[in-house]
């Protein structure tokens, strides 16, 4: 199993587009709970966690009933769990609508409400709502495991980059609109969003951020890797070198691209993503200002535990 876990493996963007379509979909279903709940800077109340099974949500609770959806990419299901009970819903071939509608019925027998909208967002040409994509899918356990794999990874460095951050910084996840594994650090700075951009993208966009992340790619740019961005984009990040060979700054994109292949081929993939996402935090202090005192001890529990406070400060410093 350790072996399997510190394997990582080839992506290719054809073998598993089909499937990762499917699961942006299916996310966005129990994904609309977490629009019931607090705004969070930054779009962090939305995020699902990467489970040891999968994607879940947060615990929600609602109308008096406490629950949370677990898509579990290893296993072929979703499991709503819930106070009151659990009820699985099987993903085997069939379509969006038809799991729709499984997952409506599954969840009123809990005792949890439908949820408040069925529209399939920020997915290019696809069908308006839930209902109305009856184009009939097949569950594939091999992609489905390596769709979980490269998230599990991409998840592990992302969180060890994030944790020595002092501002804040919604949890490392999955945003189940556009499909990717974000990690945001946030700065108290207000920003002027373009207008012309969607509402939920402008409100994404009222403080400063540094967005560091994983994306399996589009039909427009199918290339699966790390990508990374600095909001609002400062002048001068062309020719930077970007903390790991291969990393390389796309300016038609507005983002700093690390693939797959050039990440996984890397001594140590895992501190890879930690050097990718510092250089891009340096930039930010560097081009726009950022403060450079955010960044805590990178150490784990068992140091800050024995560890006396004077040294740690002393450290930092």
């Amino acid at each position: 199993m350790s072996e399997r876990r510190n394997a990582w493996p080839p992506l290719v963007y054809e073998d598993l587009a089909p499937l990762v379509g499917y699961v942006n979909r299916l996310v966005q279903v129990a994904g609309k709970y977490t629009l019931d709940e607090p705004f969070e800077v930054g779009w962090g109340n939305v995020v699902l966690d990467v489970t040891p099974r999968g994607l879940k949500t947060p615990t929600l609770r609602q109308r008096g009933v406490t629950f949370s959806v677990h898509y579990r990419l290893l296993d072929g299901d979703v499991v709503i769990e819930a106070d009151v009970g659990s009820r699985t819903v099987p993903l085997s071939k069939g379509s969006v609508a038809t799991f729709y509608a499984a997952f409506c019925d599954a969840a009123a027998e809990l005792g949890i409400h439908r949820p408040r909208t069925l529209l399939i967002c920020e997915i290019p040409d696809c069908a308006p709502t839930f209902e109305d994509d009856h184009v009939e899918r097949s569950w594939d356990p091999g992609a489905a495991l390596l769709m979980w794999e490269a998230l599990n990874l991409a998840a592990d460095g992302l969180e060890t980059w994030q944790a020595p951050f002092l501002g804040h910084r919604p949890r490392v996840g999955v945003m189940w609109g556009g499909f990717d594994l974000s990690a945001t650090r946030h700065r108290v700075q207000p920003t002027e969003p373009p207008p012309a951009r969607p509402t939920f993208m402008q409100n994404a966009q009222l403080e400063a951020y540094v967005a560091v992340g994983f994306s399996f790619g589009d039909a427009t740019a199918p290339s699966i890797g790390m990508y990374a961005y600095i909001w609002p984009q400062p002048d001068g990040l062309e020719g930077r070198y970007w903390g790991v060979d291969g990393a390389v700054w796309n300016a038609d994109a507005g983002l700093v691209l690390l693939p797959w292949d050039k990440l996984r081929k890397a001594t140590d993939p895992h501190q890879a993503i930690v050097a990718f996402g510092d250089a891009v935090y340096d930039a930010a202090v560097e081009l726009a200002g950022w403060p450079s005192d955010l960044i805590g001890p990178r150490v784990n529990g068992w140091y800050m535990s024995r560890t006396p406070p004077e040294v740690v400060r002393a450290q930092h410093h």
